[in-house]
């Protein structure tokens, strides 16, 4: 008996450390669903003692770990039986103490075939929680496989997308219906993944339930391909009973004390997040685990303590409280945001211009994608004074009727939503996916299918300009990686992907192109680009986007522009201040506000100072970060093409608070200065000289960055490196070998046609660029 002692020490001894975290001071505690009084009995087979024990005492210590332990007479009753000198009678009581706690009865038979029968547990549930029940396996074969349970009513309620325009029905809202649970064994420490091959074991199953009241499920297990017994024994039916939560009025206030939205992630002491993320479908997303609430609506949850996480975006705090549920309350919880920063009261409005509604991390069943009335709530959960949903190729044909050419009438005064499209999974995406904003009409001329649009850009970009579009190329890094880590670079990248690959062709098309995209693909191909087409004189502006839930499905606005509105928010006036460089792109970690040279604004009078020759210019702007006091060492040892490819946390300089705002001449950063990341707004200057026709803006790199000004010295075009002529012209040559065999044959030659457009204006501003870098 003294070596059956030891034998089970360890595993006591596990779960007096597991039982400690199951017995928080104040949390409600759950134990196995008990046995209904119905007299059953579960047969009770003869094994050694030695190896139960053990397997029961890492039972025991799972059981406590997840927080549904043994009834405390049971715990008396085990160690009872394991100190007992008669093995025989200790097995019989430790079979007698689990099998109440049994929902099924496992049998493998001596040719390994597995039948089901019930066991004695009362089927109880609860609400949007999960209860754990007991499974005994009577297993004369001796098998080590792992046990499998399956049941139709478990499993996803949603199919993501596979970016079929038209995908097929393949799961109603009547499987949602059916799939009201997640059943599961259990198989992680103290718990084994296998069976031991001892005759008799006991193995954890995982219920959870989605709904209340009463829910059939037929569960069926096998231990492997063929292991279900003639018959289709291997499966029982039970009707579950799920015992409604409790739901909690959540009472939001913003800074001002008035209702707000707010971005809540709620944990409970297992770090486990409410509500199921395997569960939900629209308003609430599965792929993130962050819900959206505004003051008044609610948030139901199982008895235990939480912990919840909530802001408003990044230009909100963001702060914590905890919470403790059961059966008297709480029936409303407070929570009040707090900013660090406010731009719109400045005038700077914020907008994502690329969020989708379908595809990527979307689903296509039970819905193509998801509605309005799901997307603004992302907006302004988020705080973002605009969002742009862009129709694009998943769930296009449904997704469509979404498009008005106006303001969503869902819409608040400032929180805007707009549907507009961008063009990718079309003919011409392997030229560059292109955002167009402010259509009036978004069907191509003489069109009628994705497949019937042009196979290159250009013409789309056209098109669009005709109805007072802006357009703009997306996520435009992609095909333009390198490997130097300079900015600009002069490596030449492949031109083999769908960022803005086509816009060092339609870019010395005048008027084609407004905007090139940037903070969702890494900065150096996003930037090197479009310095070197500023360098010889193209005055493109960029725009910060998320390309939600593409790129990043953790949150809309992760990208984002703030531009400079007179008066109240409209979307004609925030795309103003995108298409004329009234703007600045930022993670909303940082700001730079005000920017100006000799007291022009950027965005105003084109952008453009005249200086009656080679001087010193004043640069001006009020600048605001703000850093967590800890460094964020995760994001910091990550490498610049690893997501988040923009955050300020990448700007932080060593441990300190600081980081540095930069003065970028021609590309070059010229002057830096450090500011404090505290949430204060402070001022910032520069003096430099200017003794050619430049480009002057300014960023806090990787987080924010102005578009810029333009200075021209004596009336003279930007010029300012022959080099970055170069590499434009290389550039369309090595474009032309990716696109043009994708370009369809009745469209190559008008193709070809502007690609030598191109060609000619580069080796033209070669002959009128500046020698020097």
């Amino acid at each position: 008996m003294r070596s059956t002692i030891r034998a089970v020490s360890f595993a006591a001894a596990m779960l007096v450390c597991v039982s400690d975290l199951g017995s928080m001071p104040g949390e409600a505690r759950h134990g196995l669903p008990g046995a209904q009084s119905n007299g059953q009995t579960l047969p009770q087979p003869s094994v050694p003692l030695q190896p139960l024990a053990q397997q029961v005492r890492r039972l025991e210590a799972a059981l406590s770990y997840l927080g549904q332990p043994l009834a405390a007479g049971d715990h008396q009753e085990i160690d009872q039986a394991i100190a007992a000198t008669d093995e025989e009678d200790a097995v019989r009581r430790l079979q007698t103490t689990l099998d109440r706690y049994v929902l099924a009865f496992v049998e493998i038979s001596a040719e390994g075939r597995v039948k089901v029968e019930r066991g004695p547990a009362a089927p109880e549930l609860i609400e949007a929680g999960t209860r754990v029940f007991l499974v005994k396996v009577f297993n004369q074969a001796n098998v080590t496989a792992p046990l499998r349970v399956e049941s139709p009513n478990t499993g996803s309620v949603y199919i993501r997308s596979n970016g079929s325009p038209e995908p097929n029905k393949a799961l109603t809202q009547r499987d949602v219906r059916e799939r009201w649970a997640n059943i599961s064994i259990y198989d992680k420490p103290p718990m084994p993944r296998r069976l031991s091959g001892l005759a008799v074991e006991y193995v954890i199953l995982e219920v959870f339930s989605r709904d209340s009241g009463q829910r059939a499920a037929e569960i069926a297990f096998n231990v492997g391909q063929g292991s279900q017994d003639i018959g289709f024994r291997n499966d029982i039916s039970v009707v579950f009973t799920a015992r409604p939560t409790r739901p909690i009025t959540l009472r939001v206030g913003d800074e001002n004390a008035r209702p707000a939205f707010a971005s809540l992630v709620i944990r409970d002491r297992f770090n486990q997040i409410h509500p199921s993320p395997a569960k939900r479908l629209a308003p609430d997303f599965f792929f993130q685990p962050q819900v959206y609430r505004r003051d008044g609506e609610s948030v139901s949850l199982p008895a235990g303590d939480y912990t919840i996480a909530f802001t408003a975006g990044p230009e909100y705090l963001s702060l914590t409280k905890t919470v403790h549920v059961d059966a008297a309350g709480p029936p409303e919880l407070a929570l009040t945001l707090e900013r660090w920063i406010d731009p719109a009261k400045l005038g700077w409005y914020s907008g994502d211009h690329h969020i989708h509604a379908a595809g990527c991390s979307h689903y296509q069943n039970p819905t193509e994608g998801v509605l309005p009335e799901d997307m603004i709530r992302q907006i302004q959960g988020e705080a973002l004074n605009l969002g742009s949903v862009l129709t694009w190729g998943p769930c296009y044909y449904y997704q469509k009727q979404f498009f008005t050419g106006e303001d969503s009438g869902l819409s608040k005064p400032d929180r805007l939503m707009h549907y507009d499209l961008e063009v990718s999974g079309f003919p011409s995406s392997h030229s560059g996916h292109l955002v167009l904003l402010g259509l009036k009409e978004q069907d191509y001329p003489k069109t009628h299918r994705i497949e019937d649009w042009p196979s290159w850009d250009l013409p789309i970009l056209k098109w669009a300009k005709s109805q007072g579009a802006v357009v703009g190329f997306a996520h435009s890094g992609w095909g333009l990686d390198v490997q130097d880590r300079q900015i600009p670079s002069f490596e030449m990248p492949a031109f083999d992907g769908i960022g803005a690959n086509e816009y060092i062709v339609d870019v010395t098309h005048p008027g084609a192109v407004d905007f090139i995209s940037a903070m969702d693909t890494p900065p150096v191909a996003e930037l090197s680009i479009w310095y070197h087409t500023l360098n010889v004189g193209f005055r493109t502006r960029i725009s910060g986007e998320t390309d939600f839930p593409c790129i990043y499905d953790a949150r809309v606005g992760i990208g984002r522009t703030y531009s400079k509105v007179d008066g109240s928010l409209t979307f004609e006036g925030w795309l103003t201040g995108m298409r004329t460089g009234r703007s600045y792109v930022s993670d909303g970690k940082s700001h730079l506000f005000d920017f100006t040279v000799n007291g022009l604004p950027a965005g105003q009078r084109d952008s453009e100072l005249a200086l009656n020759g080679a001087q010193s210019v004043h640069v001006q702007l009020r600048a605001a970060a703000y850093l967590d006091a800890v460094p964020n060492e995760e994001i910091r040892a990550r490498m610049p093409d690893q997501k988040p490819y923009w955050d300020l946390e990448r700007a932080r300089i060593g441990k300190s608070r600081e980081v540095p705002v930069e003065l970028i001449v021609n590309g070059a950063a010229v002057a830096s200065k450090n500011i404090v990341a505290d949430g204060q707004v402070k001022d910032v200057s520069f003096d430099v000289a200017i003794g050619k026709s430049s480009w002057i803006a300014v960023r806090i790199l990787p987080s924010s960055h102005t578009n810029p000004v333009f200075a021209l010295v004596d009336g003279r075009p930007i010029r300012a490196s022959h080099r970055s002529a170069e590499w434009c012209l290389t550039a369309v040559n090595q474009c032309w070998t990716q696109k043009a065999p994708a370009i369809r044959p009745a469209e190559r030659e008008e193709a070809r046609a502007a690609y030598d457009h191109a060609r000619d204006i580069y080796k033209r501003l070669i002959a009128e660029s500046s020698s020097s870098r």
